[in-house]
This record gives C-alpha cells, sequence and structure tokens, in this order.
C-alpha cells in the first residue's frame, strides 16, 4: 500500500500522520514483527523498517546497538523482506529504510521486486541522491514504489527542488544536523526547513530526528504533515521487552499528533 492512503486518511482527520520507525531482527525477528504490529496498533499511519547494516549512515548509538544486535544474530535481506510482508499484513503502508550498499549488492531490479512481492510501499534512502540513483528510480517507478529522499537545513535552493522533484510519497525533512537520538527539545530548524520544502512540493513534508514524546509531536504535527519516530521507539524496546512501554509511547505520539 502507498504511503499516500496514510496521509490522506490522516489529512482527512485534520492531523499529521505519525511514522514509527526499528529495525528488523530486533530484538528478533518476530519480536521486531510483533513490536511493529503493536506500533500500528497504537497508532502507528506508517512504518519504516530498518535494514540491518553494519556501516551507520546517519543513526545514533541507541539505533546502532539495536542494528548491531539484529546483525549478530543473523539478520538478513530475506528477514527484513519477511518482516516487511508481515508488517504490510496490518494495512500500515510500510517502507524499508535502508542504506544503498545492501540494495546495489542484491541487484536494484531484484530488490524492487521483492519489495513489491512482500507488499512494500517503497524505499527511503538517506544516503544516496536522486542524482545518483537513476537505476532505482527507474525501478521505482515501473513498480509504483515510493521514493523518499532526505531534505536538511543544509540543503541548498538547487539541491532541495531536485530532491522533492524526484520524491515520490512523501520528503523526509531531517530536523537536526547530525546523527539520529531522541532529543529533550526539537530543532528550532525543522519549521524553516519544512517551509522551504512545501514551497518546492505539493508531497507530505515529514520531520524526522529526536523526537521522542507527544509534546513535541504535538509541536512538530504544528507545521508538518508527518512526525518520525526511531530511537525513541528502539530506547523504549531495549529496556521493555513485554510491548507494553512501546505501545504506551506510540499512544502518547499518536496524541500528540492528534492533539497538534
Amino acid at each position: 500500500m502507498s504511503v499516500s492512503t496514510a496521509f490522506e486518511k490522516a489529512r482527512a482527520d485534520g492531523r499529521a500522520a505519525l511514522v514509527g520507525y526499528l529495525p528488523a531482527g530486533f530484538p528478533s525477528v518476530e519480536g521486531s514483527i510483533e513490536a511493529m504490529r503493536a506500533m500500528v496498533d497504537a497508532g502507528c499511519d506508517i512504518i519504516e523498517v530498518g535494514l540491518p547494516y553494519s556501516d551507520p549512515v546517519m543513526d545514533g548509538p541507541t539505533i546502532q546497538a539495536a542494528v548491531q544486535q539484529a546483525l549478530d544474530q543473523g539478520t538478513r535481506v530475506s528477514d527484513v523482506l519477511r518482516v516487511v510482508e508481515a508488517v504490510a499484513a496490518t494495512g500500515a503502508p510500510t517502507l524499508v529504510m535502508t542504506a544503498w550498499n545492501p540494495v546495489e549488492r542484491l541487484g536494484i531490479e531484484r530488490f524492487a521486486q521483492a519489495l513489491v512481492d512482500a507488499g512494500g510501499a517503497g524505499l527511503i534512502t538517506p544516503d544516496i541522491t536522486p542524482d545518483e540513483a537513476g537505476e532505482w528510480t527507474a525501478a521505482a517507478d515501473a513498480r509504483d514504489l515510493d521514493k523518499v529522499f532526505l531534505v536538511a537545513p543544509s540543503s541548498t535552493p538547487e539541491r532541495l527542488q531536485l530532491t522533492v522533484d524526484a520524491s515520490r510519497g512523501f520528503v523526509y525533512a531531517t530536523a537536526v544536523m547530525g546523527v539520529t537520538g531522541a532529543r529533550e527539545t526539537t530543532s528550532e530548524l525543522a519549521a524553516p526547513l519544512v517551509e522551504r520544502t512545501k514551497a518546492a512540493t505539493d508531497l507530505p513534508v515529514g520531520v524526522g530526528l529526536g523526537i521522542s514524546n507527544g509534546a513535541q509531536a504535538a509541536e512538530i504535527a504544528g507545521f508538518a504533515d508527518a512526525v518520525i519516530v526511531g530511537s525513541a521507539f528502539v530506547r523504549t524496546l531495549q529496556h521493555d521487552a513485554d510491548l507494553r512501554g512501546l505501545s504506551a509511547l506510540t499512544a502518547d505520539l499518536a496524541e500528540g499528533v492528534r492533539g497538534a
């Protein structure tokens, strides 16, 4: 299912969408499926499934530790696709967030088709820019897969326009310069970046990096189309294996985007 479906529903409800991230294979393959299903049940509109990779692109220490645990347990691309299939079966649009190397290593066409076969919505690709992504763009366009590229506060007007023109589904605005991680306050760079991005595209704009509670989610939802949360979910799952904490955090964040 395309993420546009989730954005249309959120828009009809007069709110931002809540996007939740966890790495596949953390705390185990089955455990990650159960956790992501719990996140959907508690209010996540869209799920990002992280593909564990040994060379982190923008992961902070919390996600790095979870990814390393998944890698140590032997999580493979086939396991990631199994997670995608299980989560997509809930009806929530399910994206894979991945470094580019594993996609290239498997084969771009092969990866794209496997993602379609699993019911995935598309890819978030933080370390490849649209001008380097010609093969992926062609493979995605042939299969109606979403292509989520990133913009940052440092993006020039020309780079920002190139990025949004190449994107489909939504545009990922990284509101904090640096690596991921839950923060006490959201970035003052977020609102201006969203404003610039919205001036360049009609696509929804999601904000990620640093959101850890419902109050922060409400703040971001006041000007963005999606609130993207990763490290806070990972950290909660690291300390609470029975999923009650994860469900409670999701509910708090979901209440935040609805109350903005």
